[in-house]
């Protein structure tokens, strides 16, 4: 019998990647290490506070409206936004 793993869904991860200046990156690891925090963890909190403050509620794992996901799609909003000048 094989068995199977359950994770949790704020367990699972996928890959982010960003570019920013490297002074920047520089001084993000210096406040992080002063913090014993990871530079990962603290994107990942900022991008959860995003979430709540745009969601206007707590953000809970698998709590996502899925009809509003799609209706976003449907918006172009997972498209990359480029600034306008």
């Amino acid at each position: 019998m094989r068995k199977t793993a359950i994770v949790k869904l704020e367990e699972r991860t996928a890959r982010f990647t960003i570019l920013i200046d490297p002074r920047k990156k520089a001084v993000l690891e210096r406040l992080c290490a002063e913090e014993d925090l990871t530079p990962s963890q603290v994107v990942r909190q900022l991008i959860r506070e995003y979430i709540e403050r745009r969601l206007g509620r707590p953000w809970v794992p698998g709590g996502e409206d899925p009809s509003r996901e799609r209706e976003a799609v449907a918006r172009g909003a997972s498209k990359r936004r480029v600034p306008r000048p």
